[in-house]
């Protein structure tokens, strides 16, 4: 602790001895739109600045005349030379090929670690994104590892919707870190003055003897009614011909009248559709103009293709031509994904949201319908424009999405947020994170990149995380002050440029796997399902009477999510049975 006082009070000296000059500017494009969160390295110090919200700037240097390399995603990169008193707009070049805006991103990584490649799956008309499952780690070798902490929910949803049509799931559906999302923890309320509140324990892995489990509970602050900013929603609203089912247009007019419920006065919605033609529907209009809005939503009808990227294209424009400063701005696409006029691979989309991502606007993506679905592109969109994914396969899905847990889909507390954990060696021999699953693409990618998440408000994340210890570490007690290891979160607070961390130490303190707290064995009894849909490797000691077993045990029975989650084990459990054997019937 002194030595960093000692660090922090020569930082200041210095730059009150050295710093004479103000060196200002803003960060633009070629057409005069301003870039948020550009980096800017000064040549003199080496030290990394970020253009803000604004796209403003300034820096304190010790020379008159200094000159910077600014770099975004998606731009040609640049030096520019600045001179103290002269305020200059620093313009950047957009990549026509985009090779960094298009370039996969990874949802979780460990340093200088690179696993082997296995085959995905593909399914009908419907598309996922491939995925490679985490493997063990030595924790002597590759001590540190981290992921993307986003608010994402959709898996869980469409893994029920494959089960109650009688259905396997294909093993790419199946992202376990989206299933814990959807269930609440136990959420405890950080302390006033962090954004992040931690909880931890170590317990024995129930399919593996031979292994210890960690459970990281994280829970993000919740914003107070009061301080709730006012919201520019803007809903893009898919109405081609392919909507024309009762599970796709009809579900999300319903689902968007129940949102209407929850508008204040000082909202502004409209509404933006896409399918024969690309158009507002409703201009920009006030939140308590709530019959106005419903008879916009009810007035909805499916025909034509669909020009998604057009549609794309208008939302972002409206959006930012009604941009509240300081408020929730925010696109919510609602769509089966399946477009087929103008721009509608992955690689393109990902460039598409690329191109309007430094406009402080978030997208929030709801998917709907089956057989031609596009998980795998709705997923790019909601990752690539700072914002979350949700699969509604029922009325009662949208309610929970967008009354239920509205502020946790709509408004943010943390944005670009990243978790990294650096383990002990000293207890811990390999690891292996469970879920966070990265996509082939991406990994056979070597300039891949972490790409943070977005933190909805009162979100409550649980992490686990199998571990093989170098010890038997049953006979540590929390007086013998020994840590498992050291987690570090870095992340922006919305709308800011400014990385901010926050930190916490994990005890090395054993708990019998009977003894944790209800919430702590239900993410394990949801973690093993998720095993068993994905036909894990890791998973072949698990049988589906002990995931049965481990649900009747955990569960709260007043809890009628978790209730009904149970009866969805149920079911996967006699349609995986029943091709199995049928399996063994063929052979």
């Amino acid at each position: 602790m002194k030595t960093t006082l000692v660090i922090f009070a020569s930082c200041f000296l210095y730059f009150s001895v050295q710093a004479q000059y103000y060196l200002r500017g803003e960060v633009q494009d070629e057409k005069g739109s301003l870039i948020t969160n550009a980096r800017i390295i000064l040549h003199s110090t080496g030290f990394l600045y970020s253009s803000g919200s604004d796209g403003s700037f300034g820096i304190v240097s010790s020379r008159q005349v200094d000159s910077v390399t600014v770099s975004q995603e998606g731009y040609q990169p640049k030096v520019f030379v600045l001179t103290n008193g002269v305020y200059q707009v620093l313009k950047l070049k957009q990549l026509q090929a985009a090779a960094n805006a298009t370039r996969a991103r990874l949802v979780s990584v460990t340093k200088n670690f690179r696993p082997q490649d296995r085959k995905g799956w593909v399914v009908g008309g419907e598309t996922y994104s491939s995925l490679i499952e985490n493997e063990f780690i030595p924790a002597s070798t590759y001590p540190e590892s981290g992921f993307a902490i986003h608010t994402d929910k959709a898996s869980y949803s469409n893994i029920r919707r494959f089960l109650n049509m009688n259905t396997m799931i294909p093993p790419d559906a199946v992202r376990t870190e989206e299933v814990l999302n959807y269930f609440d923890f136990d959420y405890k309320a950080p302390p006033k003055d962090s954004v992040f509140g931690y909880e931890s324990v170590v317990t024995d892995c129930p399919w593996n003897d031979q292994s210890k489990l960690l459970l990281l509970k994280v829970d993000a602050r919740k914003l107070e009614p009061e301080k709730i900013p006012p919201s520019n929603l803007v809903f893009l609203i898919d109405v081609s011909g392919s909507m024309d089912l009762p599970n796709r247009l009809p579900l999300l007019k319903s689902a968007f009248k129940l949102l209407v419920n929850n508008l204040r006065d000082k909202d502004t919605v409209s509404i933006v559709v896409y399918g024969s033609a690309v158009g507002v529907w409703l201009p920009p209009i006030s939140g308590k103009e709530k019959d106005s809005i419903r008879r916009s939503i009810e007035g909805l009808f499916p025909v034509g293709s669909t020009p998604g990227e057009s549609g794309i294209r208008t939302a972002y424009q409206l959006a930012k031509n009604t941009f509240i400063k300081g408020g929730n701005n925010r696109v919510i696409l609602a769509t089966d994904g399946d477009f087929n006029v103008g721009q509608s691979t992955e690689d393109e989309l990902d460039k598409l949201i690329t191109q309007h991502q430094q406009l402080g606007i978030y997208l929030t993506c709801l998917g709907v319908g089956m057989g031609n679905y596009k998980d795998s592109k709705l997923e790019v969109l909601a990752k690539k424009g700072n914002g979350n994914f949700a699969y509604l396969d029922n009325e009662a899905e949208a309610e929970k999405v967008l009354v239920k847990e509205l502020t946790q889909t709509l408004y943010t507390v943390a944005d670009d947020a990243y978790l990294n954990i650096s383990f002990n060696s000293k207890w811990v021999q390999d690891y292996r994170l469970i879920g966070y699953d990265n996509k082939t693409r991406a990994l056979a990618d070597s300039l891949s990149q972490i790409e943070g998440g977005e933190v909805g408000s009162g979100h409550s994340l649980m992490a686990l995380i199998e571990l093989k210890t170098t010890d038997d570490i049953q006979s540590i007690t929390a007086r013998d002050k020994q840590y498992l290891g050291s987690v570090s979160i870095s992340y922006k607070n919305p709308g800011d440029s400014i990385i901010r961390y926050s930190g916490y130490v994990v005890p090395l303190v054993y708990t019998p796997y009977s003894e944790l707290p209800q919430s702590y064995r239900f993410a394990t009894s949801l973690s093993m399902f998720t095993a068993m849909l994905k036909e894990s490797e890791y998973a072949k000691k698990i049988t589906w009477s002990q995931v049965i077993d481990s649900c009747n045990k955990s569960i709260d029975p007043n809890n009628s999510l978790q209730k009904e989650f149970l009866q969805i084990v149920e079911k996967a459990r006699k349609i995986y049975l029943r091709q199995r054997k049928r399996k063994a019937g063929a052979n």
